[in-house]
């Protein structure tokens, strides 16, 4: 039985890697998720406002006070200490250094020039491949989707450009055309497609006039959406696809690889139940697998897309319909 597969090109041994969030924030988690199993690691995004607003920093800092009086050359501020871009750098060469798996670097940028420049930084500091968020508000009115769309296609081709390693795209769920923007991103360069990003819940205190923001941890309901995404894309495009969000049972992994999933991101089980359920999850597949007569993941993988069904769109119509009475 195998479960080995292969996610941008880096071969693993199964398909469970720890996604973005808190838990590769520190290097000795990260030993203890690597000791219990975890096949690779993906870090939080850099923002390119943190970049940006480093080289403001400094910029302000240094100009703005060199010359405020006469013992100015001794005189330097400290600037703020926040999570940086030197800071990210630095913590990715402590990962790599620290671990045998590969390490996945992300970044969240606005503009091409800002994805542009620091990607080739990951790259030397020693990044495996490069996760690009690929965020977009939606809340300019005067931003077509063609318009937003073409941006993101440049991003992408921009970066690819420059790079080396490969890069995975993470997307969203909110494009009116989604499996015909994963194919122009397919075409740009994408070597892969993680979905989906999850978005911060919001609600209104009625009687502070307040927004409130929470980002509660997934659960196995967060998974439906991603299903029908992998399943829209598996054997049409030919990046590699991950899925990040509601895989918190064996059976979720399984259900993840039918619809087409190469690698599978999870963090918010890990949060809950510890590293230790790396190997609870491995466990799980591979029963699974063995009750049901599977040889492999790769055997399984992609037998529920829509990449199976001769005419996929009148397939959802009929089922809407019905689903609808």
């Amino acid at each position: 039985m195998s479960l080995a597969t292969t996610y941008l090109g880096l071969k693993l041994p199964h398909p469970i890697i720890v996604g973005s969030g808190s838990l590769t924030d520190d290097v000795g988690t990260v030993r203890e998720l690597e000791d219990a199993g975890a096949a690779a690691f993906v870090l939080r995004p850099l923002y390119e406002e943190q970049v940006t607003g480093e080289q403001m920093s400094a910029f302000f800092h240094s100009e703005s006070h060199d010359d405020s009086f006469a013992e100015a050359t001794s005189y330097a501020p400290d600037p703020p200490e926040p999570f940086g871009p030197d800071e990210y750098l630095d913590h990715l060469r402590k990962l790599k250094a620290a671990v045998a798996v590969p390490v996945v670097a992300a970044l969240d940028g606005a503009t091409p020039g800002g994805w542009t420049s620091y990607a080739r930084m990951l790259e030397e500091a020693g990044a495996d491949a490069l996760e690009l968020d690929l965020y977009h508000a939606a809340s300019d009115a005067t931003a077509s989707a063609a318009e937003v769309e073409g941006r993101m296609l440049e991003i992408v081709r921009e970066v690819k450009r420059g790079l080396r390693i490969p890069v995975a795209v993470k997307l969203s769920p909110l494009f009116t055309a989604f499996a015909h923007f994963a194919r122009q991103l397919d075409a740009a360069g994408a070597d892969g497609f993680t979905l989906f990003a999850r978005f911060h819940r919001v609600d209104i205190d009625v009687q502070e006039l307040e927004v409130l923001r929470t980002f509660p941890p997934s659960d196995s309901s967060d998974l439906s959406l991603r299903l029908r995404g992998l399943a829209a894309l598996s054997g049409r495009v030919k990046a590699s696809l991950a899925v990040s969000g509601g895989v918190h049972t064996a059976l979720d992994v399984v259900k993840a690889t039918m619809t087409g999933a190469h690698a599978i991101q999870i963090v918010s089980a890990l949060v809950r139940n510890g590293p230790g359920y790396l190997r609870v999850l491995r466990a799980g597949v591979e029963a699974w697998m063995r009750e049901n007569e599977w040889a492999s993941l790769h055997d399984m993988r992609g037998n529920m897309s829509f990449d199976r069904i001769p005419d996929p769109a009148t397939y959802e119509r009929a089922h809407y319909r019905t689903m609808a009475r």
